[in-house]
């Protein structure tokens, strides 16, 4: 059994997308995507050229941030306490949010939030790719045990965005609304791949944001096997941010991780 828990998990592996569970459950990522859409890569590329707008979010206004304050705002290894991060993400990582379509509008927001993109339409975005540092194998552990030690370990696609005129509170309202609508399960699409979400719990959000929600997804695996996928979004004033994590060893075995809550109070750090 080992032999192939180990078997799934590397070849989830080799397809590392935080798209995931479409390939860390057998498929392959498939989308030949190449990052963003042309509207993302321009808001990527847009640092202050228009003065920022003010938001509404909240009882106090709120101001959008630019590309260039974004990508200050963002993490950096010298950030992060363990693991590595990448300040460019693979393309094969980088799913922009016109490619995953899911069977029920009402559920897109749940979709955008695991394949690690956003919801609505935001202003500027910049994103992250954390690693979480492989476990130290038993001492005189096989070979197996020792590769599959190296698999458990989350990884995370933080997700910065910035929206003008209300935005951010509206799309937090739609991903909690989706996170209720949607918790029977929905199934969405990645290119050719297609993953089915059998269940969606909200579980206990991170502190020190303007709003928080925690949500884990049970997605169809392999042979039966219910794999769980995290995620996180809080709101800061007019940003969005968004921690959408996998466990490869979770995804092959089906047993739960825990979510690496140090990248999430590292970010709320930086935003301020």
């Amino acid at each position: 059994m080992r032999s192939l828990v180990v078997r799934r998990a590397s070849l989830a592996a080799s397809a590392a997308a935080l798209a995931v569970l479409a390939t860390a459950c057998g498929g392959s990522s498939g989308s030949g995507d190449k990052g963003g859409d042309g509207k993302t890569a321009q808001a990527d590329k847009t640092a202050s050229a228009a003065p920022s707008q003010t938001v509404s979010a909240g009882p106090a206004a709120a101001k959008a941030l630019s590309a260039a304050e974004l990508e200050k705002a963002a993490l950096t290894q010298a950030d992060v306490k363990s693991g590595k991060l990448v300040t460019k993400v693979p393309a094969q990582d980088d799913i922009a949010q016109s490619k995953a379509k899911t069977d029920e509008a009402a559920c897109a927001p749940l979709a955008y939030l695991q394949v690690g993109t956003y919801v609505g339409t935001p202003s500027a975005t910049v994103k992250r790719e954390w690693t979480g540092d492989a476990r130290k194998p038993a001492a005189g552990a096989s070979a197996e045990d020792t590769a599959f030690a190296a698999l458990n370990r989350a990884k995370v696609l933080v997700t910065l965005a910035s929206y003008e005129d209300g935005g951010a509170a509206k799309a937090f309202a739609d991903l909690r609304t989706a996170s209720t609508k949607c918790a029977g399960g929905f199934a969405f699409t990645v290119g050719s791949d297609k993953t089915k979400v059998d269940k969606v719990a909200v579980t206990a959000p991170p502190q020190g944001a303007d709003e928080a929600l925690a949500l884990t997804s049970l997605v169809d695996a392999d042979e039966g096997i219910k794999a769980p996928v995290k995620g996180v979004v809080v709101r800061k004033g007019a940003t969005l941010a968004y921690f959408p994590a996998v466990n490869l060893a979770a995804a092959a075995t089906g047993k739960d991780f825990d979510f690496p809550t140090e990248i999430v109070e590292a970010q709320l750090a930086k935003l301020g």
